[in-house]
């Protein structure tokens, strides 16, 4: 496991850590989280949250595209197209052999229905992506990296061994220490970006990545709850 180096004391991302602190606290304590580190997390509920992660994926990618061709440099635009391509690739891979481990087929897939949390945060992505500014955009696509990256870091600690683990795989994904040289580089980006910004836009971000941050509770709260519509009953 890579432990990611602190923020900078004085940036943008030391500030949004602080801020969001408690509810960074209350995300590894959901009970989805730890089920999902102690190996008792129902399979149905996992299975639920894998569909739902694949549907919000194509949705960050396109947040992730869109502010590679807003970006100031070319090395900034290749991490940003990079990792739109790693969140429909290989993350996908990783969904995709749960999905068959789970036995489930493109019927049954597509017969549960996107969340109304997971509809929410691609949406608030996609907004973010047409009508907000570069710095903000960054800010609110962040916590997709650097919360999974601490979950997976936190989950790795408590369990230690993960050999027999039945959710080894998601693990070790966000625990990896390529994943966390790809955070680190969202979070310098980020702060590069909030540096050059005037005090309104910073606030802008502070806010993006917070709202951003609830929206990440809030998606593993609707997996462990198995999240339907209210209004279904009335459609039939």
């Amino acid at each position: 496991m890579s432990k990611l180096p602190a923020p900078a004391a004085d940036g943008f991302c030391a500030q949004a850590w602080e801020h969001t602190a408690q509810l960074r606290k209350a995300i590894v304590e959901h009970p989805f989280n730890t089920g999902l580190a102690d190996g008792t997390l129902d399979r149905e509920v996992f299975a639920f949250y894998i569909v739902q992660d694949a549907r919000y994926l194509v949705g960050f990618a396109q947040a992730l595209a869109a502010a590679a061709t807003r970006a100031g440099n070319a090395e900034d635009a290749a991490f940003l197209s990079g990792a739109a391509q790693g969140a429909l690739v290989e993350e996908r891979r990783l969904h995709a052999g749960y999905v068959t481990e789970f036995g489930l087929t493109d019927e049954e897939i597509a017969g549960i229905g996107t969340s109304p949390s997971c509809l929410a945060y691609t949406s608030y992505l996609r907004a973010c992506a047409l009508t907000e500014s570069y710095p903000v955009l960054l800010a609110a696509v962040l916590p997709c990296f650097w919360v999974y990256q601490h979950v997976g870091s936190a989950i790795l600690e408590s369990t230690g061994d993960t050999s027999g683990h039945p959710y080894r795989a998601w693990i070790e994904t966000y625990a990896d220490d390529a994943f966390a040289e790809a955070v680190l580089t969202a979070r310098e980006l980020t702060d590069r970006a909030a540096a050059t910004a005037d005090a309104e836009t910073q606030q802008q971000m502070l806010e993006a990545y917070t709202r951003a941050t609830e929206y990440e509770w809030m998606f593993w709260n609707s997996a462990w709850i198995k999240e339907e519509w209210p209004t279904a009953a009335f459609l039939g």
